[in-house]
């Protein structure tokens, strides 16, 4: 690597996500520059704070320089919550469905895993159609749902009915009572629409590996509504492939069907989507590679480094490319779970953890901020200087 990385005359590249709970990721971006200039005044820094389609998308993209547009939609159980978009002026929009379905509109320790529903995402896509989206990357990740999409489809001009002819209700356990399945009164629009899936999840939708075993126990689903769920989305599959011919099986063995809950499936189905890795999506649409290219030295990190983050999280796309551009890489973090062979393997030179600094989690989220700047200080010193 290039020694010039280790001079003043550095130009650091700030592409980090958020210290969930914590930091947004444009929050992170700020504090590593101000402990960066403790140590080198003066020196060149750019910043394209990072997401990977999951919570925190919309506000990376608003960092961006996208417009925030919001939204009273549907939450989670049925009560009304405002979700926010973000839009472009060539008309690129970033919907985030843990926007209007997220695990953070539920109220606390209280789970709705047989009932929680999507309709809102619907409501917070059609929002973002009727705002002149013409392209749309869509992130799915933190839900607090498990109904394959079949709210979001809902909200969109699907119907879904039980035997009786009546809607089935909200929710993925319901979807055991439906009868038949009419996707023709899907919005219009939506066929015009290119839309990317943007996931880090490439799980199916049921089974095993499916989005009720793997993820369910997250938003609250027992043993007994696991198995709830993995039938009625079994049926739910079947009854699609019905309506709208194989293709709907295929599409809930493939990868990123089972994401936030199902989701994934539904919009393969439904919003004819095309599933990419979130990671590489967002990079994309934030102009990561223009700034790379202006780049000597990268910075990346999330809240925790650990096994998942090898698996398609944001520091490890940008570690990718980085590398790949023949930079070095290290990485801030909350907390460190990684070895570093791992952390080699994932081409990021060393990582700084804000629990080397303060041990105790409560005060290192409480005091994230001046903590991160304390890192970056010593990393500028180890790197920079």
């Amino acid at each position: 690597m290039a020694d010039a990385s280790r001079t003043s005359t550095a130009h650091v590249l700030i592409a980090a996500d958020k210290f969930k709970g914590s930091l947004t990721a444009a929050e992170v971006a700020g504090h590593v520059t101000a402990g960066l200039r403790r140590a080198v005044p003066g020196l060149t820094v750019s910043a394209v704070p990072v997401a990977d389609g999951g919570d925190g998308t919309t506000q990376a993209a608003v960092a961006a320089g996208f417009a925030p547009q919001r939204v009273q939609v549907t939450g989670p159980t049925g009560v009304p919550v405002t979700a926010t978009f973000a839009l472009r002026g060539d008309g690129t929009a970033v919907v985030e469905m843990a926007e209007a379905s997220g695990l953070q509109h539920l109220p606390k320790g209280v789970f709705a895993p047989l009932t929680a529903t999507t309709y809102g995402t619907g409501e917070l896509l059609r929002a973002a159609l009727d705002a002149g989206a013409t392209s749309i990357v869509f992130g799915v990740g933190g839900s607090a749902t498990t109904d394959g999409g079949a709210g979001m489809l809902a909200a969109l001009g699907a119907r879904f009915l039980d035997a009786d002819g009546e809607p089935v209700a909200p929710g993925g356990g319901p979807l055991r009572d439906l009868a038949t399945a009419d996707l023709s009164g899907l919005d219009p629009r939506l066929a015009k629409t290119e839309i990317v899936l943007a996931s880090d999840v490439d799980n199916p939708l049921t089974g095993p590996k499916g989005a009720p075993a793997v993820y369910g126990p997250q938003k609250g689903a027992s043993e007994e509504d696991v198995a709830t769920l993995d039938a009625a989305l079994a049926h739910y599959a079947e009854v699609l492939a019905r309506a709208v011919g194989p293709e709907a099986a295929e599409h809930a063995l493939a990868p990123g069907a089972g994401a936030a809950g199902g989701i994934g499936f539904g919009a393969l189905v439904g919003l004819d989507a095309v599933f990419r890795p979130g990671i590489d999506v967002m990079l994309d649409v934030l102009g990561f590679a223009p700034a790379l290219a202006q780049a000597t030295f990268v910075i990346t990190g999330e809240g925790s480094l650990d096994a998942q983050t090898l698996h398609g999280k944001a520091p490890a796309g940008v570690a990718a490319a980085a590398r790949a551009a023949g930079l070095d890489v290290v990485a801030v973090c909350g907390r460190l779970q990684l070895p570093q062979e791992a952390l080699a393997a994932a081409g990021i030179r060393r990582a700084y953890a804000l629990t080397d600094l303060e041990p105790d989690p409560a005060r290192c989220m409480a005091e994230a901020g001046p903590l991160l700047e304390r890192a970056a200080e010593r990393l500028a010193r180890d790197f920079l200087v």
